[in-house]
C-alpha cells in the first residue's frame, strides 16, 4: 500500500537566474505519520546534497510558476480551481522536518455584490480619461493565439523583480494558454495596451473546481452530466479566480488594475459569481495588498513556501 510520495526537484532556470544553490521538493503526499515523512524528506535532501544543493524549498508542483505553496490557513474553504489543497496535518509533518517559513502567498476573497463597485467604476473611468492613450481590449479566443505573446512579454517583466521570480519559457505559456483556452470565459480576460506595447493583462477564469467536484475525480462516471451544464455555459459557478493580474512598472499606480478588475467584475456579476479570489499575492506586496483592500477584499486563505539549509 502507497503510504506517501515526494519529488525531487532541480529548476535549472531558477538556478541560471538566482545562482543559489536551491533544490525544491514537491507533489508531497502522505499519511498522518512522521516515520513516512522522515523517509521522504531524507530521500529528497540526500539526492540534493549529491547535487551540490545548499538549500531545499518547496513545495513546487512543479515550479513557482504553477501550483506551488502549503496551505497553512483557511482549510474550512473547499479548494480553488488550479490552487493546492493539503489536509492541516501536513503543516506539523513538515515543520516537523525543520523546515521553516521562506515566504507566505495570500488568497483574498471578494464579495463581488458587496464590493465598493460604483466608486470604483468611477476610478476606472477617470484613468480611462486620463490616459486615452490606452486600450483596454478583453481577449477573446479567437485572438488567445496572437495574443500570447504580448501576455508573455508583461508576465516576465512586471514580475520580474519579484520574490523568487523565474521567467516562464514559450513552451510553458503555450501548454499554459492550451490548457486554459477551452475553459477561457470573455471579459474575465483583460489586455492593456499603449500604441507601442501592450503594458498590462489580467486573468481570469471560472472555478471549474466546483464543477468538477461531483465526478470524484473520475471522468467516466454518470456524474459527468452534472458538469455538462458548466461546460456548455449553461450553469455558472458560485466563484472566480484572478489567477494573474500584471502591470509593466513604468505604468503601474495610474489605475490600471481598477479598470481590470472593475470590468472583470462587471462580468462576472452578469455571469452569476458571487465571489472571486484572487491568488496568489505574495505577503509583502504592499501594492497589490492594498489594492484588494480597496475592493473590500479580505485574506482567507494563507500558503507557505518552507524552506531548509542543507
Amino acid at each position: 500500500m502507497e503510504v506517501g510520495r515526494i519529488a525531487a526537484l532541480r529548476d535549472h532556470e531558477h538556478l541560471r537566474i538566482h545562482q543559489d544553490g536551491t533544490a525544491f521538493f514537491g507533489f508531497f503526499e502522505s499519511v498522518n505519520d512522521p516515520e513516512v515523512t522522515r523517509g521522504l524528506f531524507g530521500a529528497v535532501r540526500s539526492w540534493a546534497r549529491e547535487r551540490g544543493a545548499g538549500r531545499l524549498m518547496g513545495p513546487t508542483n512543479p515550479t513557482a510558476n504553477d501550483e506551488c505553496g502549503l496551505l497553512v490557513r483557511g482549510f474550512d474553504s473547499p479548494p480553488v480551481f488550479m490552487m493546492p489543497y493539503n489536509p492541516a496535518y501536513y503543516v506539523e509533518l513538515v515543520e516537523g522536518e525543520g523546515l521553516r517559513k521562506a515566504k507566505d502567498l495570500l488568497a483574498f476573497y471578494v464579495d463581488i455584490a458587496r464590493s465598493p463597485l460604483d466608486r470604483l467604476g468611477r476610478i476606472a473611468e477617470k484613468t480611462r480619461r486620463r490616459y486615452p492613450e490606452l486600450t483596454f481590449r478583453p481577449v477573446r479566443r479567437r485572438t488567445l493565439d496572437g495574443d500570447l505573446a504580448k501576455v508573455k512579454e508583461v508576465y516576465n517583466e512586471a514580475w520580474e523583480e519579484n520574490w523568487g521570480f523565474v521567467p516562464m519559457t514559450d513552451a510553458e505559456i503555450n501548454f499554459l494558454a492550451a490548457r486554459l483556452k477551452p475553459l477561457l470565459e470573455e471579459g474575465l480576460v483583460w489586455v492593456v495596451e499603449s500604441p507601442t506595447e501592450t503594458v498590462a493583462f489580467m486573468l481570469a477564469l471560472p472555478d471549474f473546481n466546483e464543477a468538477l467536484q461531483p465526478l470524484r475525480g473520475r471522468l467516466c462516471t454518470p456524474r459527468l452530466l452534472r458538469f455538462l451544464p458548466y461546460l456548455f455555459r449553461w450553469k455558472s459557478t458560485r466563484l472566480c479566480r484572478v489567477l494573474t493580474l500584471g502591470i509593466k512598472e513604468r505604468y503601474r499606480g495610474r489605475g490600471l488594475e481598477a479598470v481590470m478588475l472593475t470590468e472583470g467584475f462587471k462580468v462576472g456579476l452578469r455571469l452569476g459569481f458571487q465571489g472571486a479570489e484572487a491568488s496568489w499575492v505574495l505577503e509583502d506586496n504592499e501594492p497589490m495588498c492594498r489594492m484588494m483592500e480597496a475592493f473590500a477584499a479580505t485574506v482567507y486563505k494563507t500558503y507557505r513556501l518552507y524552506e531548509q539549509p542543507l
